[in-house]
C-alpha cells in the first residue's frame, strides 16, 4: 500500500451545517479520524445520493474504502494499511468501548435523527438539496426504515424510547469515568476509538436540537463536553493546511467566510402593484396544482411497488410526525 500512501487522499462525505465540516453522523467520525491521523486529505460533498450506504468512502488513487464494505471507512483504511491511527494500540484495550458506542449511542444518535425529534435535522443533512417531493419521500422512506432497524412499533415506542435513553446515559457515565481529565482514552494519544466518539458527541452536541434529551444528557458530562471542544477548537477552527472546500449550501458555518452586507441591505425593494389575474391563467394555475398532485401520487405508488416487498413485514407508525419547513 505505500503507492496509495504517496497520493493524495479523497474523503467524500455529506454535506456541511450546523457548524460542522460535515454533519452526517457516518461521515464525522471518518473525518475526525483522518484529522486525528494528520493525514492530508481533500474533503468533497455528495449531495445527490442521501441514501446510499456507500457514503462515506475514501478514494486515494486506484484505492477506494467504502462505508459499507469491510467493517466500514475506518477499519478498511486501517487494515489495508493506507491510514492506519492504531499502530501500537493493544487492540483488546477498546473492545468494549466500541460495543458501547457502536450500539447504544449509536442507536441513541439514530433515534433522536429519524424518531424521536420533529425531523428538520435529518431533511438538512441529507434531503434539502433535493426537489420537495423526492426528498419528502425519501424522508419518509428512510423514518421507516430506521424503525424496522430499531425494531420500534407503534405498540412499543415508548418503551424503545426509555431503554434508549437508560442505555445513553450508562454509556456517558461510564465514559466519563473512563476518560476522567486525559485529552483521549487509550494511552492519552489518539486512536480510533476518539474518532468514533468524537463524531458521536460532535454530532450529539452541534447537529442535534437543543432541547433533544441525548444533547442533554451529553452536557451532564463536564469532562466529555470539554473534550469534544477541545477537538473543535483545536482541529476544526484553527487554521490547517487540509484541502477543504467550502461548502455553497451553508453560508452560516465556519468554514465559509461572511461577505459584507451591501448598501441598503436592510432596505426591501420596491415591489410592483399586482394586476388582477385572468380567469385563464386562474385555470391555468388550478391545472398546474392538479398536475403537480399527480405526479407525486405517481412518484409514491412507484416507490410503494419498488419498496413494497421490503416494507410488507414492517409494523410501524404511518405518522411519522415530519413538521420540518418545506
Amino acid at each position: 500500500m505505500a503507492e496509495q500512501r504517496d497520493q493524495q487522499l479523497v474523503l467524500v462525505a455529506r454535506k456541511a451545517c450546523f457548524g460542522l465540516p460535515t454533519a452526517c453522523p457516518s461521515c464525522l467520525p471518518v473525518y475526525v479520524y483522518l484529522r486525528l491521523a494528520k493525514a492530508s486529505f481533500d474533503l468533497r460533498f455528495n449531495l445527490i445520493h442521501p441514501d446510499s450506504d456507500q457514503i462515506p468512502y475514501v478514494e486515494c488513487g486506484d484505492y477506494v474504502a467504502y462505508n459499507n464494505e469491510k467493517g466500514g471507512v475506518i477499519e478498511s483504511l486501517k487494515v489495508d494499511g493506507v491510514v492506519d491511527l492504531d499502530a501500537g494500540h493493544p487492540s483488546h484495550d477498546a473492545a468494549e468501548w466500541w460495543a458501547i458506542v457502536r450500539s447504544w449511542l449509536t442507536d441513541a444518535a439514530m433515534y433522536e435523527l429519524w424518531i424521536g425529534s420533529d425531523g428538520s435535522a435529518a431533511h438538512k443533512i441529507y434531503f434539502s438539496d433535493l426537489p420537495w417531493p423526492i426528498g419528502k419521500i425519501l424522508h419518509y422512506k428512510q423514518t421507516r426504515l430506521m424503525k424496522q432497524l430499531l425494531g420500534i412499533t407503534k405498540a412499543n415506542i415508548e418503551q424503545k424510547e426509555a431503554e434508549t435513553y437508560r442505555r445513553a446515559s450508562l454509556a456517558y457515565d461510564a465514559l466519563s469515568n473512563k476518560l476522567g481529565e486525559q485529552n483521549y482514552f487509550l494511552d492519552n494519544r489518539p486512536s480510533s476509538f476518539d474518532a468514533i466518539l468524537l463524531g458521536h458527541t460532535l454530532f450529539t452536541l452541534h447537529a442535534l436540537p437543543e432541547a433533544s434529551t441525548l444533547r442533554m444528557k451529553l452536557l451532564e458530562h463536564g469532562n466529555l463536553v470539554r473534550y469534544t471542544e477541545n477537538f473543535k477548537t483545536g482541529f476544526l477552527e484553527a487554521g490547517s493546511t487540509y484541502s477543504i472546500p467550502r461548502s455553497p449550501h451553508d453560508p452560516s458555518t465556519s468554514f465559509t467566510p461572511k461577505r459584507e452586507n451591501p448598501p441598503n441591505w436592510g432596505t426591501k425593494p420596491k415591489s410592483k402593484p399586482k394586476r388582477e389575474k385572468t380567469e385563464e391563467e386562474k385555470t391555468f394555475k388550478r391545472r398546474a396544482k392538479y398536475f403537480v398532485a399527480t405526479q407525486l401520487i405517481a412518484i409514491l405508488v412507484f416507490l410503494s411497488l419498488l419498496g413494497g416487498s421490503d416494507e410488507a413485514d414492517l409494523e410501524v407508525e404511518d405518522d411519522d410526525g415530519m413538521n420540518y419547513d418545506d
